[in-house]
């Protein structure tokens, strides 16, 4: 937590960058009216050409306005559940430990936690890409990786509930409600991935990144083949695979959310196992259909209250706070804020 402040969420959370699937295409949404208006056109370019496919559309949109509706209640009651009766097969994966870091990323930590420590000297560490701001780096070993699948394959296959990682993974772990983010995610960030982004991305806050959103999303030739285009709601992210077997999936990058090309330029990234990709949240990128196989990937979204608290990333406005639970979207209330300030979640519907 933020100096003992509560996180918040921004009310557009309930608008605004609903996916919808059936179509690839993210809408705000406020009523069917302007639905219509805004995203009609877009919408039939896509192949929603009839009023069948109009409202297929609209009830999966209203469908997911209500799960975010619910999520707080929702995702607190699986934690409880989760907590009581889950038996977990490797306890030990739950607490970050050295030995499950590369040593080559524990040389790159040290390095940064040098006095005399600089970008230039860090990015000899690293693998860059293009002018992107992307960045490989090894991160986990490979023995911690297997560990670690294996514990949220046991988790899918229990009969415990499970709530989807975003709007656009179905499959998948959110890490704080099978409680790993006291013990693993948020050391993680705070000891060894902030010195990092500190060098890499100071505009960013990368010296300041105060809380996390952490899961994990899987692919399978049965279940999510890939990922459309989209940016995260995040100051900087890690995207980590962890296996298993598989072919194709690449990542892909283009321009930044707020700097649109009439032509993007996109590169293509190939995972590589137990290794990790640091880039701007604000980039827009996705991950090509997978050919075969199963692939895991943990996804770290990073963010600074110091730089959202000013412009929320999703809306791009000043954020209109809310209550949420844990780290919430990020967000926390300017200490001359009246507590008051801040929307009942209530008066938004």
């Amino acid at each position: 937590m933020s100096a003992g402040r509560p996180f918040l969420a921004c009310a557009c959370f309930f608008s605004d960058n609903v996916f919808v699937g059936r179509y690839g295409l993210h809408v705000r949404y406020r009523d069917e009216r302007q639905l219509r208006r805004d995203y009609g056109r877009a919408l039939r370019e896509r192949g929603c050409r009839s009023e069948e496919d109009f409202g297929a559309a609209l009830r999966e949109i209203e469908a997911e306005v209500n799960r975010r509706k619910e999520l707080i209640h929702q995702s607190v009651k699986r934690k409880a559940i989760i907590s009581k009766c889950y038996k977990r097969k490797h306890p030990e994966v739950y607490t970050l430990q050295d030995s499950f870091l590369s040593p080559d990323f524990l040389d790159i930590v040290r390095y940064c936690t040098a006095p005399d420590a600089h970008l230039h000297g860090l990015l000899r560490y690293l693998e860059s890409f293009s002018e992107k701001r992307i960045y490989r780096l090894p991160v986990f070993t490979e023995e911690f990786c297997q560990a670690f699948v294996d514990e949220l394959e046991n988790f899918e296959q229990s009969d415990m509930p499970k709530g989807r990682p975003n709007t656009m993974n179905n499959y998948g772990v959110l890490l704080n409600e099978l409680g790993m983010d006291e013990t693993f995610i948020t050391p993680l960030r705070e000891k060894y991935l902030r010195p990092i982004t500190a060098l890499l991305y100071p505009d960013l806050g990368g010296a300041c990144l105060d809380s996390h959103k952490a899961f994990v999303v899987k692919y399978s030739l049965h279940e999510d083949l890939d990922l459309s285009s989209h940016y995260d709601n995040a100051e900087v992210t890690l995207n980590v695979s962890l296996g298993k077997d598989f072919t194709e999936g690449n990542l892909y990058f283009g321009e930044l959310s707020q700097d649109p090309t009439p032509v993007p330029k996109y590169i293509e990234i190939e995972h590589v196992g137990a290794q990790g990709l640091l880039h701007r949240g604000g980039q827009i990128h996705g991950a090509l259909p997978i050919a075969s196989g199963e692939r895991w990937n943990l996804i770290v979204w990073m963010r600074s209250s110091a730089i959202r608290n000013q412009l929320c990333p999703m809306c791009n406005k000043k954020p209109e706070l809310v209550e949420a639970e844990g780290f919430g979207d990020g967000f926390t209330a300017d200490l001359k804020d009246d507590v008051l300030g801040t929307v009942d979640l209530c008066s938004l519907w």
